[in-house]
């Protein structure tokens, strides 16, 4: 059985929202907790990265069972945290006597700003981890998140992320499996905060 690790990327800023997504309350609570809370549901370890206004983030969210880590270049884009999530996990100690080895197979990253992620959705690309596994969800044909990383291509990814772009490059030069993730989660990100809603308060559908 492979081991997967959620990596989910929490560093921005949130321009175009008007404050860091992390600290934007989703029908109760924030959206790094709802995020960390759903990557915890299908994978183990689940490893959060903080970026803007990070000390706020981490002193007002409960990220309970998620190892934080801080991108200190965070402005330059996704890139940096995906590479800054790779890091951590390439020397991540295993605890004994858990199959599949003493090393992480595979990453599967997920975004901050995805409210309507499911452990269900994840759970269906976790399922073809392997170290040189490569995965993406579609919804309708259309490819999204979670991304499934294996640790052989780790290297390759972080030598060819650019700006806000993160694996797309690499993806695109190698197969992929893309598993359908229609009607399991809700791809939509939320990029402005909704018509009408208060400062850093959205509401679910």
């Amino acid at each position: 059985m492979s081991t997967v690790a959620g990596l989910v990327l929490a560093a921005g800023g949130g321009r175009r929202y008007g404050m860091p997504k992390a600290l934007v309350e989703y029908d109760g609570s924030l959206l790094v907790e709802r995020a960390v809370r759903t990557a915890r549901a299908a994978c183990d370890p689940v490893l959060v990265v903080l970026g803007a206004r990070a000390v706020d983030v981490w002193r007002s969210a409960d990220l309970t069972g998620a190892t934080v880590l801080a991108n200190r270049e965070w402005e330059t884009g996704m890139a940096s945290s995906l590479r800054t999530g790779l890091d951590g996990l390439r020397g991540w100690p295993v605890a004994a006597g858990r199959r599949g080895g003493g090393a992480i197979d595979a990453a599967l990253v997920t975004l901050v700003d995805m409210p309507g992620m499911t452990p269900e959705a994840l759970r269906a690309v976790a399922a073809h981890a392997s170290p040189g596994a490569l995965a993406v969800a579609t919804y309708d044909g259309v490819r999204g998140h979670p991304v499934l990383l294996g640790r052989d291509h780790w290297a390759g990814v972080a030598a060819t992320a650019a700006g806000d772009e993160g694996a797309r490059r690499y993806l695109a030069a190698h197969d992929v499996t893309e598993v359908d993730c229609s009607g399991l989660a809700d791809p939509v990100d939320l990029d402005v905060p909704p018509a009408g809603s208060g400062d850093g308060v959205a509401s679910g559908p």
